[in-house]
Order: structure tokens, then sequence, then C-alpha cells
């Protein structure tokens, strides 16, 4: 099981990315405690140098793992061969149930990680390197989640038996039974369509506004909104989307879509919605940093480019999403 070339990947990339990690923090406490930007002593022209490497450094270690969210569901996916039961990487997930706080651990490290990657991008633009103690710090809050990461992923491989008998999408969501899953592919068909159309609507009708106007409230908004376009999304994938997709009336498993059945659509479709959420996100976290005199212009230059791309990004899950739904022969008794 060990040997499989994901699994490797993985594994070896957590070894590394968390020695990095430790590693930064204790050089990121020695910055915090230290940085002085007013200075010109040899420990801040030292303490300039360290922190350039370290976030160059960090760039590449988070950039993986922010990948890893995507090998993790692969690879999920790709061995589910090996258990007796599993058509997918559901399936595979329910062969050590250990799996299911992985792949949360993996969604929650993939926007954490994300947002010091842009903070770090923004902070280097300026010539005074305002937010060294705000990245640090944030750093040293992301060091644990990323071990705790790394923990689940190895407790949920090496927990893994290949002549375990696992129970696939079929019995996971089925509209009859119980647990979160179970609820979701039983939500309405049609009150769902309204909410996932509307939510999607309000966020693109926001994003437009946002770059029109100069109004802080619209890039508030988009803070608020990109959570709940993302929840939605998952949602609305499960109860609806993925009917269409597979023009079955009773098959809402949210992982299938990534197999080559079905021509790999799902790795546009998570692509997109994880990536379209991700700048709308940070285009409201970073407004109230533009009261920083040194970050105003450099920010509202980024947050036009990053409101441009969420509509981009969640126009085309959109677009991906919908085309079964408007084209495909298949339809919904009752809708």
């Amino acid at each position: 099981m060990i040997l499989h070339p994901g699994i490797l990947s993985l594994f070896l990339g957590s070894v590394i990315v968390i020695l990095m990690m430790l590693h930064s923090s204790l050089l990121g406490l020695k910055i915090i405690s230290r940085w002085d930007i007013r200075s010109s002593s040899p420990g801040q022209l030292s303490l300039e140098k360290e922190t350039y490497l370290i976030s160059t450094i960090m760039n590449y270690v988070l950039g993986f793992v922010i990948l890893s969210a995507f090998l993790f569901i692969y690879t999920a996916d790709d061995i589910h061969d090996i258990f007796i039961g599993a058509m997918c990487a559901t399936g595979s997930l329910n062969a050590n149930p250990v799996g299911w706080n992985a792949l949360y651990a993996k969604i929650i490290v993939f926007f954490i990680s994300s947002i010091w990657i842009a903070v770090n991008y923004i902070d280097q633009r300026a010539e005074d390197y305002p937010l060294v103690r705000t990245k640090y710090t944030m750093l040293l809050f992301l060091t644990p989640v990323i071990i705790f990461d790394a923990y689940f992923q190895v407790e949920y491989f090496m927990g893994l038996k290949p002549n375990i008998i696992t129970s696939c999408c079929g019995s996971l969501f089925d509209e009859g039974g119980e647990g979160i899953a179970s609820s979701l592919s039983s939500l309405p068909v049609r009150p769902m369509i309204i909410i996932f159309y509307s939510t999607v609507g309000v966020f693109l009708l926001n994003a437009f506004l946002s770059l029109r106007l100069k109004n802080s409230v619209f890039k508030y908004a988009s803070a608020i909104l990109s959570p709940a376009v993302f929840v939605v999304s998952i949602a609305s994938i499960i109860s609806f989307i993925a009917l269409y997709f597979y023009e079955i009336p009773t098959h809402h498993c949210p992982f299938d879509i990534i197999q080559e059945d079905y021509h790999y659509i799902g790795y546009p479709v998570y692509i997109s919605l994880f990536a379209g959420v991700l700048f709308g996100l940070i285009t409201g976290i970073f407004e109230p940093i533009k009261k920083i005199v040194s970050l105003k212009s450099i920010i509202e230059k980024y947050q036009k480019k990053w409101t441009v791309l969420s509509i981009i990004l969640i126009s085309i899950f959109t677009v991906i999403c919908s085309w079964p739904i408007l084209f495909s022969s298949f339809t919904l008794k009752g809708y």
C-alpha cells in the first residue's frame, strides 16, 4: 500500500514540509521579536536577508501543500480498486474513516496556506515590509495545523488494509440513510437549484459592483459570500448537479466525476470552485489591511485582479455544472 507513488509522494512531501515549517517557525520567532525596519544595524540586515529567504522557501513549501489536497483526492480514488466494494474515492475513504478527517484537514490547509502566500506576496511589494510580524505570527499558527494534517494523512494510509470490505457512495450518499452525506443527498432539487444560482448570482453581482464602485462594503461582502458559495456549491454538487453528470437519479457521489468515465470533469469543477472562492475570499480579507499607507495602492491593484479572477473562475465552474443540466437529455421527475 505504502509503495503507491501517490502515497509515497504525500509522505515524503509531508516530511519535507514539516521540517521546513518547524525551521521557518523558529526563525520566525526571532524575526518577530527583533524586527525593526527603521534600524540599519547588521542584525536587522541579517534578518531582512533571512526573511526574504524564508519567504521564498515557504512559497514553494506551501505551494506543495496546496497541490497535495488534489493529489490526496487523486490517490484516494486511484487506490479504490484494492478494496472490495469500493468504486471511487468514497470507498477508499470509508475503508479507514480517518480519511475523512484527512480530507477536511486538506481543505482547511488549502485555504490557510493560500492566504499566507497572498499575505507574503503583498508584503514583499512594499518597501517597509509592514506585514512581516503578521505573516510570521500566522506561520506559527499554520505549522501545527499542517502537522495535524500530516498526522491524519499518515493515520489514514497506514490504517488501510487490502482485505477490508468497504462501503461506497451508494450507501454513504443514500437519500434514506443517516449522516451529513445522506442529508445533503436528500435535499430537495428545486429549492437547491434556486439557492445555488441565487448564491452564485449574488456573488458575481457583488464582484462586478466591487470593480465599478469604490466602496469597501462590496469587498467585505466578498469575504462573506465566498465561503457561502463554497458550502452551497458542495451541497449542490451532491444534491443535484452530480445527478446530471451521471444521468442516474440516485447517484449523488461527488467523487466519481473525477474519474475517466466522466472525462475527469471533476478536476476543472473543483479547481475552478476552490480557486474562485479563494480569490473572492482574499479580496475581502485584505480590505482592512489597506489602512497601512504603504500597502493601499498595492492592495487596490491586486484586489481588482483577484476580483476579475474570481468572476472568471466561478463563472467557469457554473458553466461546467450547468452544461449537463441545460443540454443533457436526462431529466428528474418532479422538476
